[in-house]
């Protein structure tokens, strides 16, 4: 199928199958041969397919692969997300707009679904699994906990508790950042994990070094 020359204002196709190749408005099928020139046909993008269960979204602007029952369009996120996540993510307005932070490739138009993180960024789907397979449990963005740790954190509590700093640390605390709830405080000073005071995470930043605990007080 071959885009021809359109009239004024009317979007016109050359249709090849049909012996006297006959002008015609765009849709599915040749007004005169029937020719179907795609198994599926957006009147809207004039996008021709094979049959994926696509389906038109107005406010996305494009059309998008279904089937149409398992997503819905998020308003504040201005991008069409999975039911399972209809009430059940963090909304970030407009956050589709911006570049997958892997990839750097665009997630509103892309073919491959976005993954919501617990912090309200997105990733390619694809991306967040490479992430996640390569040990990365942070969001590449803000750093928050993409996934549950608590479990993790756990075992970090009785490794730290098994492991004896130096006697020349032992008394030593250092001031942090927690990633996860943004509360800045001090804890000991551990080689293994700096844990938070507030939620318990080891998802945290070091802000300067170690100081005695005495000199804090």
């Amino acid at each position: 199928m071959a885009e021809a020359e359109p009239g004024p204002g009317v979007p016109l196709l050359t249709c090849p199958h049909y012996s006297r190749s006959c002008r015609l408005k765009v849709k599915k099928t040749c007004e005169n041969c029937k020719t179907v020139f795609g198994e599926y046909y957006c009147d809207t993008c004039h996008l021709f397919d094979v049959d994926k269960k696509q389906y038109h979204c107005p406010p996305c602007g494009i059309c998008r692969i279904g089937p149409k029952d398992d997503f819905f369009h998020c308003v504040k996120c201005n991008l069409c997300l999975a039911t399972h996540l209809r009430g059940n993510h963090k909304c970030v307005e407009n956050v589709s707009r911006q570049n997958c932070p892997v990839c750097m490739e665009d997630i509103h138009t892309s073919r491959i679904g976005a993954h919501v993180l617990t912090c309200g960024h997105l990733l390619h789907k694809t991306c967040y699994e490479m992430l996640f397979n390569k040990g990365a449990y942070r969001c590449p963005l803000c750093m928050q906990s993409a996934v549950d740790m608590t479990k993790y954190w756990e075992e970090l509590d009785l490794e730290i508790a098994q492991t004896a700093m130096p006697s020349d640390y032992q008394n030593m605390v250092v001031k942090i950042m927690c990633n996860d709830c943004q509360l800045h405080s001090t804890t000991p000073f551990h080689v293994l994990g700096l844990k938070c005071s507030g939620c318990g995470s080891y998802n945290t930043a070091q802000d300067g070094g170690p100081i005695s605990a005495q000199g804090e007080q």
